[in-house]
């Protein structure tokens, strides 16, 4: 769909547009939740309630790099820790909640006025998944192609192909990129990103209990109780394919499908704007915080989702059957065990160096991050899971 190793793409192959979004919980200094009232106002551009009180969730801005979002993330949450630390509390740095949490420490967030809905909506979700699922924590991905990359892309469509596997279709006079070139990208990447993706569960797993790398990714994590079947075909039956299962009842809204890959619209987040003004970015849900950096996440890593992303969009089109969805999921819940058979990690990471080592011309730190990533596979204790620091 897009090849990054193409001439003319290869100049833009890095130009992005990140956003973080990080939730943490509050708890005292010996390890309990802390009860008292969210900190900050509730028109706070940056720090809003998640599901509980005592869940903050930090939204950055867009940047350019990754580098530049996780430094911001790390300029709010020291913002918070500094608010909270007026009043004896800490931001727990583990995705799983503490180990004596009990239920009636974790109190849903209320809203009120045009807002009350969102307090309806969190106590059905503790009705129906229980409050201390609701209470594990993690960080989203978000991220878009720079629009030189997708524009130099549609410009040169259709021109001969110089790199194998990397189609374009026919030549067009240079106009605005259309929704439909532009949806179809994404959903090809969200696609690949569901065959692929558990490799991120494996590599970013900070989170070990019970048998678990990550819980919260796993068979007894963030999931809904049936495996959603998405259509990737176009954007209109991607939309009409969560659509369903609110209408079948299966869920109360198309926020409440907990699946690790998401496709979020310019403007209003819901499926009408999804249909009517086309996908802006995509969204990755299955990355742990990591108390290795203080419940932050590792630049290297977000990084690594980085080149993923250039990775997906260059493998062949194909079309994701029910049965290859349904395996793949049952792919990221196997990564998220500390028994995973890390073999393909390995081949994954090996195809990956390979696309990236045939052409000259790319960043230093496209090679350094592959190795740090590479480092996890061949050296178990350098999985985060496995360092003494995460086991809470």
């Amino acid at each position: 769909m897009l090849d990054v190793r193409h001439p003319e793409l290869r100049p833009h192959a890095f130009e992005g547009n990140f956003g973080l979004e990080r939730e943490a919980l509050r708890v005292t200094g010996t390890g309990r939740m802390a009860l008292t009232p969210h900190p900050f106002p509730p028109d706070h551009p940056r720090i809003v309630r998640d599901f509980c009180e005592n869940q903050t969730e930090i939204n950055t801005g867009v940047h350019a790099t990754a580098e530049a979002a996780v430094e911001e993330l790390k300029a709010i949450d020291a913002t918070i820790r500094a608010a909270i630390a007026k009043q004896g509390e800490y931001l727990w740095t583990n995705s799983n909640p503490p180990p004596t949490l009990a239920e009636d420490e974790i109190v849903p967030a209320k809203f009120d006025g045009p807002l009350a809905g969102k307090s309806v909506y969190r106590d059905y979700l503790a009705t129906k998944y229980g409050k201390q699922l609701m209470a594990y924590c993690g960080i989203h991905v978000n991220f878009s192609f720079g629009e030189p990359l997708i524009e130099t892309a549609w410009e040169n469509a259709r021109l001969p192909c110089t790199v194998p596997h990397s189609p374009f279709p026919v030549p067009h006079s240079p106009s605005p990129v259309p929704h439909d070139f532009r949806n179809e990208l994404y959903l090809h990447v969200a696609a690949q990103c569901v065959k692929w993706g558990w490799a991120i569960v494996a590599l970013t797993a900070a989170s070990p209990r019970n048998g678990y790398a990550s819980v919260r990714c796993s068979e007894n994590g963030y999931w809904n109780p049936f495996v959603p079947i998405l259509d990737f075909s176009s954007v209109r039956a991607y939309a009409k394919s969560i659509a369903q299962y609110v209408q079948d009842g299966q869920l109360i809204a198309p926020s409440e499908l907990y699946y690790p890959i998401r496709l979020k619209p310019r403007g209003p987040n819901n499926l009408l704007s999804l249909v009517e003004n086309g996908i802006d970015h995509i969204e990755v849900r299955c990355v742990d915080l990591n108390p290795m950096t203080g419940g932050l996440v590792d630049v290297r890593d977000v990084e690594f989702i980085h080149l993923f992303f250039l990775w997906c969009a260059a493998q062949e089109h194909e079309t994701l059957t029910a049965e290859r969805q349904r395996e793949s999921v049952a792919a990221f819940k196997a990564a998220a065990r500390l028994d995973f058979d890390w073999t393909p990690v390995g081949e994954l990471l090996e195809r990956m160096d390979e696309f990236f080592s045939g052409s000259v011309g790319w960043p230093p730190q496209v090679r350094r991050v592959l190795a740090f990533e590479a480092e996890k596979v061949y050296h178990p204790e350098k999985r985060y899971a496995r360092m003494e620091v995460c086991h809470v």
